[in-house]
């Protein structure tokens, strides 16, 4: 199990959070995010080391932007 925290900029409220939950969620190998307008952050699980060119273009579909992983 892999858990990386990635920095999403343009979440403002709930709903963001939950489109950002949605579609990282798609991605396969994904068991779990949580997203969290406050901090700008969604903390995923996963199986593997995820692609970070997937999470990003899942990020954006969402409408917000990966600034980075930490």
């Amino acid at each position: 199990m892999t858990t990386t925290t990635y920095q999403i900029t343009g979440m403002t409220c709930g709903h963001c959070e939950m489109s950002v939950r949605e579609e990282i969620g798609e991605i396969n190998g994904v068991t779990s995010v949580a997203a969290s307008h406050e901090h700008g952050t969604a903390i995923v699980e996963s199986a593997t080391s995820l692609d970070v060119s997937a999470v990003r273009a899942a990020v954006e579909e969402a409408g917000y932007e990966l600034a980075h992983e930490e």
